[in-house]
């Protein structure tokens, strides 16, 4: 958004208000001129309706030509040599996504390891004061994982069974819903997305980037959805190099996301690692 300024007014009356005053629909249409096709309009925001339509029409036409979790413009680490990691938990919010792991984010509390949380609209509904807590948290940064955690797609290509979003319209939808549901709760609009599954087409991260938010892949897989065993998350996570960006699950407690973590941080502190959120150092 862009910040609303206070007009400058001129304090003499030699005539220059009169021109001022003349050129203010000049002004007007240059302003409409550069900025007409921008969703963010200064002093207010625009509905999101109004955003749909506008991006509808932006990139109608327009073909994607690829599909994947590592298409262009897909960040996927920390643009840095230094021996840090950047640890992503996912909360997807399914009917049986809509649990908390709290030995995992306990364990992160106790040793103060921060990471970047990618929240699904669902998962707040189902849990709005532990969000709240997290939200207010310094160790944690809260990221968007959409409003119904579908595949980012602009044709409705689909990941692992799941419909991706049909059109940009929907696309809009999945990300600049979830982005004001963050916002209106934590007074902070969050700036990084992922979609559900992880599976993008370059037009939908397109779209992403003139929402406002970059797109974070990965490039250490931690847990697969929740579906390894100890030994593999461990095992996942040792294998990190400096400045991977880790993808695991805070929303699975019958898993084993937890206990592999709890395994492997040590070790990787005792190799002179650091953890961080996706915010502190640029992607890439």
């Amino acid at each position: 958004m862009i910040a609303k300024k206070r007009p400058r007014v001129c304090r003499d009356r030699s005539g220059v208000v009169a021109v001022v005053r003349l050129m203010r629909p000049f002004a007007c249409a240059l302003l409409m001129l550069f900025c007409g096709n921008l969703p963010a309009v200064a002093g207010s925001e625009p509905t999101l309706e109004s955003i749909r339509e506008q991006l509808s029409l932006e990139f109608r036409g327009r073909v994607p030509r690829e599909w994947g979790e590592r298409v262009k413009g897909v960040h996927t680490r920390l643009k840095t040599s230094d021996r840090v990691v950047a640890l992503t938990l996912d909360a997807c919010g399914s009917p049986r996504g809509k649990g908390v792991d709290s030995a995992l984010l306990a364990f992160l509390e106790r040793e103060r390891i921060p990471a970047t949380l990618f929240i699904n609209a669902r998962w707040i509904d189902a849990n709005p004061t532990l969000f709240r807590q997290l939200a207010a948290n310094p160790l944690f940064e809260i990221a968007n994982h959409g409003l119904h955690h579908r595949p980012a797609s602009v044709s409705g290509r689909s990941a692992y069974g799941i419909a991706g979003t049909g059109n940009v319209g929907e696309l809009v939808e999945e990300i600049e819903g979830n982005a004001r549901k963050i916002g209106a709760l934590t007074g902070v609009r969050p700036r990084v997305y992922r979609s559900g599954t992880a599976y993008y087409d370059d037009l939908a991260v397109e779209v992403s980037r003139r929402l406002g938010h970059a797109v974070a892949g990965f490039s250490v897989l931690g847990d697969a959805g929740a579906t390894f065993r100890r030994a593999q998350v461990r095992d996942a996570l040792l294998s990190a190099h400096a400045g991977d960006i880790v993808l695991l699950h805070m929303n699975h407690p019958e898993g084993e996301t937890a206990a592999g973590v709890i395994d492997a941080l040590p070790e990787l502190l005792r190799r002179g690692f650091r953890f961080v959120k996706l915010s502190d150092y640029p992607l890439e």
